[in-house]
């Protein structure tokens, strides 16, 4: 049996970044393996860019962060204040997302137009139980969770009030750029 989800990504932030990117998502369950593909338009160019899904570890639905959730006001919704309506940051789309490693230099960098395409076949077995390790539950719950695209230029001039760091990496790396409620589709 194979199970199919799909997200439409959308801009966030594009009015202060310069860039509003846009793209697609497909996840597709077949067997013990997830394929992900992921085509993005309209990012920052020549720039790294971190992607994952995000959701709440007690499964309640996650909703995409829109301008709404600038709490502190400054013109940028920043990863911190996408957390109450989108959740925490669960799978990563990088070199090995069933490793579930996140704060690392392996995810796709836009080409001089601003876009990317990502896909990659995951073990579905190996990716479950570290998701239960890590939120204690194996199920991945898709149509509960969100794709966030993340980064801009260290060029970029963020107010100090732009939060995020992860690890060594600043808000430059985790300022979200563009988003997407997963769906089932079959």
């Amino acid at each position: 049996m194979t199970t199919r989800y799909e997200a439409a990504i959308v801009p966030l932030n594009a009015s202060k970044i310069g860039s509003e990117a846009y793209g697609h998502a497909s996840f597709t369950i077949d067997g013990d393996t997830l394929t992900i593909k992921i085509d993005m338009h309209g990012t920052p160019a020549n720039t790294q860019h971190w992607e994952h899904f995000h959701g709440f570890p007690d499964g309640k639905q996650a909703l995409i962060a829109t301008e709404l959730q600038d709490a502190n006001g400054d013109g940028f919704v920043d990863l911190p204040e996408t957390e109450p309506v989108s959740g925490t940051t669960m799978v990563p789309f990088d070199d090995a997302p069933e490793n579930m490693d996140i704060p690392h230099d392996r995810y796709p960098v836009a080409d001089q137009q601003g876009g990317f395409s990502y896909e990659k076949k995951v073990p579905l077995a190996t990716l479950k139980q570290n998701f239960k390790d890590a939120f204690g539950d194996d199920d991945l719950k898709l149509d509960k969770r969100v794709i966030y695209i993340h980064g801009v230029p260290d060029s970029l001039n963020l107010p100090a009030s732009v939060a995020g760091a992860v690890a060594s990496y600043d808000a430059h790396t985790t300022l979200p750029i563009a988003t997407g409620q997963i769906v089932a589709v079959d």
